[in-house]
């Protein structure tokens, strides 16, 4: 195995990755908010700004036409017969307001002297100098002002009368209008808030839902990349027992130059058997590295997986023979579609691992049966079964269980994973009774079968 400061070293270059990684996400959604949030804040803004401008423009046209309506009637009263407003009785008709009327009408002279009425009344204390100047330049003068604490607006505008032109100069108490605007002010500040708020939760929901393939890539990468380390970390130590063999065996060749080859023989056996076995494990190695990169495919042709099984497994027969482990094969039609030569690599590794498994005078069941929507392979050993703690390891890669014979890999059953998924199908192991371990493997059926 990897010395000690590998597998440290690793770890702790992969927790400064996934810590990277986690900065990268977390920078990118909280980027992701603020553009909402700022989206949201710029287009509230807009739209506020333009409804509070089309509110304003409303109530100021409709304080200027009742200021007009309120002008044109005391005109055409002061304009009109008996209409003299510097007499002795006010003209019949003529209104000029008060505090409680919403407004407050004032006949001035252009120099600003007070002709009607007698006196001016309360909150007025004064005329409007600076509209009575703009009416008598221009006549007519719109303009905002106040009297005390009251909001008003304030129309002048010149009028002809029996003693030549006056000016008539009405206050209009804005305090409904206001009051109006500052309520509206409120509710788009606050709802914008709101809004804003809800924007910036909303926004963070969706970032995290749209950066979860972004993570869940990350993962798989750092995953394959872990995978590569320990595949190459093992794939060096299985590597190292053939190696030592084939040295040793070879050191003692180059010691007995001269040595005839009956005395060598077990030597050359040794060094035959080894590269066998490193033929295997490179053509198996080559196998799963070649499929994480998806460069095997799997050829679809139908066939009944019945009949590839039997012929497989009756293959193995004189292998089982050689370990005393009988093997009996019970297989029953069932159409499915696949890559032949990988379904009967499937059946040789998991018979192969049950005759290795299985006691002296043991038996290996092997049956396919059609159920459902799955054609079903079952392979039994009389072995001595699976640890509980070690069967979530079977499928990997490398793994050897505690006890397990000699002679393999630890890559066959990590092939057969790799061969069932290449079929959309699923592979289980379990412990069965009296003893052993069953493996079940399920591939979907080309078509269900007959009633």
């Amino acid at each position: 195995m990897p010395d000690g400061s590998g597998p440290g070293l690793g770890d702790a270059a992969e927790a400064a990755a996934i810590a990277g990684d986690e900065r990268l996400i977390s920078g990118v959604g909280r980027r992701l908010v603020i553009w909402a949030a700022g989206t949201t804040l710029v287009v509230l803004v807009l739209l506020g700004i333009a409804l509070y401008a089309a509110v304003n423009q409303s109530l100021v046209a409709t304080g200027e036409r009742q200021l007009d309506d309120r002008a044109a009637a005391l005109r055409h009263i002061i304009e009109g017969p008996g209409g003299r407003p510097d007499g002795d009785d006010v003209p019949a008709g003529l209104q000029f307001g008060g505090g409680t009327s919403g407004t407050i009408a004032l006949v001035l002279t252009s120099d600003g002297r007070l002709i009607l009425p007698r006196l001016l009344p309360p909150p007025v204390k004064e005329p409007e100098a600076g509209s009575l100047a703009a009416a008598v330049a221009s006549g007519r003068d719109v303009r905002l002002g106040s009297l005390g604490d009251t909001p008003v607006r304030i129309l002048t505008t010149s009028v002809d009368s029996q003693i030549g032109p006056v000016y008539v100069q009405i206050f209009q108490d804005r305090t409904a209008e206001t009051r109006t605007l500052n309520v509206l002010l409120a509710v788009l500040v606050g709802g914008g808030v709101v809004v804003l708020v809800v924007a910036a939760g909303v926004g963070a929901l969706y970032s995290r839902r749209a950066l979860v393939p972004i993570r869940a890539s990350l993962v798989a990468q750092r995953a394959a990349l872990r995978r590569q380390r320990e595949f190459a970390a093992d794939a060096s130590h299985e590597l190292r027992t053939p190696l030592t063999v084939v040295r040793a065996s070879l050191d003692l060749l180059r010691r007995h130059p001269e040595a005839p080859v009956s005395q060598v023989g077990e030597a050359l056996d040794d060094i035959g058997a080894e590269v066998d076995n490193l033929t295997h494990l490179v053509e198996d190695l080559l196998l799963l590295a070649r499929s994480d990169s998806g460069a095997v495919p799997l050829e679809r042709e139908p066939m009944d997986f019945g009949d590839v099984v039997a012929e497989a497994a009756a293959s193995m027969t004189t292998a089982a023979s050689h370990r005393d482990v009988q093997v009996v094969v019970d297989p029953a039609p069932a159409s499915i579609s696949g890559d032949t030569a990988r379904i009967r690599q499937l059946v040789l590794i998991l018979v192969d691992n049950a005759i290795r498994h299985s006691p002296t005078g043991g038996q290996v069941r092997v049956s396919v049966r059609a159920e459902r929507q799955a054609g079903l392979l079952v392979v039994e050993d009389d072995g001595p079964g699976i640890g509980a703690d070690e069967l979530l390891h079977v499928f990997e890669r490398f793994w050897r269980g505690a006890g397990a014979p000699d002679g393999g890999s630890g890559l066959g059953l990590a092939i057969a994973a790799w061969i069932v998924g290449g079929h959309d199908g699923t592979v289980e192991v379990a412990n069965h009774e009296p003893t052993g371990a069953r493996f079940t493997v399920r591939i979907p059926l080309d078509r269900p079968p007959a009633a």
